[in-house]
């Protein structure tokens, strides 16, 4: 999710992290309220940073989930996923994302257009 989307679907994003909490990952960091940041990864040169929605660990291996909803600007979206996916395999991390009804098709065409196959987790 790009900072646009997160100021006007405040409430998925909580419940993604509710979701994320109940699943049983500790030290979770998230772009809201009463939770520490995710560390941001920006690219020289440019003013183009990535901040991950959602990290959390789990049996000691990090985990990094975006949620993805319908955005004005998915070729930022792409970036930013792909990213994380090259981040997470050169870290041995696992990357995951977390959908609502609504948004699935605009998800798996998203994920289609970048070659990225994962498995979405719906909520």
């Amino acid at each position: 999710m790009i900072a646009i989307d997160k100021t006007e679907n405040q409430k998925l994003f909580q419940d993604s992290v509710t979701y994320v909490e109940k699943l049983g990952f500790e030290n979770i960091k998230a772009d809201i309220e009463g939770y520490e940041t995710p560390k941001s990864y920006s690219q020289k040169g440019t003013d183009f940073s990535v901040t991950p929605d959602i990290v959390g660990e789990k049996a000691g291996r990090k985990h990094y989930f975006e949620v993805s909803l319908k955005s004005a600007e998915p070729n930022q979206l792409k970036s930013k996923w792909r990213f994380l996916e090259v981040l997470t395999r050169m870290k041995d991390n696992r990357f995951k994302i977390i959908t609502f009804r609504g948004h699935y098709k605009f998800t798996e065409d998203m994920l289609q257009d970048i070659n990225l196959e994962k498995n979405l987790i719906k909520l």
